[in-house]
């Protein structure tokens, strides 16, 4: 038996997977012990996984739109997106991140602290405490310190000459540049605690034993095999424990399930326009609107159905389609389940995890502007043309063999 100290933040898909993987730990015989918001304690209850709230990092006790305190939403270009990244999560807080870490440290000894990739103070804290330590991204990984992978962000595919390659990895190296602004607030967290400032904000990452990427490596654009300390264990997806069951429309229409972020992207208007481009197509319709949004505020026709959640394990496999805006789990659930997809991304990961998906075959993407006629024309596509779902299976198939091996609980008491 060893312990295994586990950290996150609310920053919505990130959270559940790292809390299956303690559980996972917990089934194994280890000792476990998780630190997140106050918000995720009733995610780890769900899992039987003992919490701990962050006291001096900062944290929320909601998950609605007005807990959100990264509030990328209100960014209108990536170095602002970034800049609150940094000041908010990754760096700003570094050092009160180190201080609760280390109290932790202190009544709970574990052997391996595994951490959400960003929360650069929790490693500041390993390191000064002499702790292993392991990175879990519950994602394709999404920092520009990862050589051959097409830059995070974008939604670029994979470079298909030397030129292209070429420009990805100047589009990564400008990236590198503009995280370095955290620097300060890094190393001022660092000698707090006894250790050297750093020339670069990426060299913080070199104190990970391990780096663990909780997706599927036949979903990923990463280079295969993945350079030393990273590896692909394979996705972790479930139900959230705030899901409720609903009731689908009646008829034998095909299916349509629809599902945006958990958080909050200013999502209302790309919904609504779903809504009435579903209005006027022979289907029915089953849409999520999240914690963050309220059922009420969008009207619908009665094939139609709004609803705040549902388990999409219970729903997906009576779809035809899914649209959504491509998080991580939105889209890796649906292709499992054969289901093609039309995304619509917002930001944060959900190019880059659109292009995976249209890269094979798989879905459509549009704007998150687009009009309800457009949205109408590319979900008819979706369910007229059978290639979108033959895709759809043969890529879902691979990815849930991944999930079957799922492998991080290994991975992770290899470093005992």
């Amino acid at each position: 038996m060893a312990r295994f100290l586990f950290t996150t933040w609310e920053g919505g898909g990130h959270v559940q997977p790292l809390l299956l993987v303690a559980a996972d730990m917990i089934a194994r015989g280890h000792e476990v012990l998780a630190i997140s918001d106050p918000a995720n304690a009733a995610d780890a209850q769900a899992l039987g996984v003992p919490f701990r709230a962050w006291t001096s990092a900062p944290f929320q006790t909601g998950k609605t739109r007005d807990d959100d305190r990264l509030r990328d939403f209100e960014a209108d270009n990536p170095m602002a997106v970034i800049e609150r990244l940094l000041d908010r999560v990754m760096t700003g807080p570094s050092a009160a991140y180190a201080h609760d870490v280390l109290g932790a440290l202190d009544d709970f000894p574990a052997d391996v602290i595994v951490t959400q990739e960003l929360l650069l103070g929790v490693m500041v804290a390993a390191q000064a405490r002499g702790t292993r330590l392991a990175l879990l991204s519950a994602n394709i990984w999404s920092l520009p310190n990862l050589a051959g992978a097409p830059p995070f962000g974008a939604g670029m595919a994979p470079a298909a000459d030397d030129q292209e390659r070429s420009m990805h990895a100047m589009v990564a190296q400008m990236a590198r540049g503009l995280f370095q602004s955290g620097l300060p607030a890094l190393n001022a967290a660092r000698a707090e605690h006894g250790l050297a400032p750093l020339d670069d904000l990426f060299a913080q990452f070199d104190a990970a034993d391990a780096i663990l990427l909780a997706t599927s490596a036949a979903f990923d654009f990463a280079p295969d095999p993945l350079p030393a300390p990273f590896a692909h264990v394979g996705p972790y997806l479930a139900d959230p424990a705030w899901a409720r069951p609903a009731p689908l429309p009646d008829g034998d229409a095909p299916l349509v399930v629809v599902s945006f972020s958990s958080l909050y992207q200013a999502q209302e208007q790309t919904l609504r326009n779903v809504i009435a481009a579903l209005s006027g197509l022979p289907v029915r319709a089953l849409v999520t609107t999240g914690p963050t949004l309220d059922p009420a505020e969008f009207e619908a026709p009665p094939h139609v159905k709004v609803v705040r959640s549902a388990p999409h394990g219970a729903v997906l496999g009576q779809a035809a389609a899914f649209i959504t805006h491509a998080g991580h789990g939105s889209t890796l659930r649906p292709l499992m389940a054969g289901v093609p997809l039309l995304c619509l991304p917002m930001g944060r990961d959900q190019n880059d995890n659109a292009i995976r998906a249209a890269h094979r075959g798989a879905a459509i993407t549009l704007s998150p502007d687009a009009s309800p006629e457009k949205i109408a024309h590319a979900l008819g596509q979706l369910l007229d043309d059978p290639s979108y779902g033959q895709a759809a299976r043969t890529l879902g198939a691979r990815i849930a063999r991944d999930a079957e091996g799922r492998s991080a609980a290994r991975a992770l008491e290899a470093l005992v």
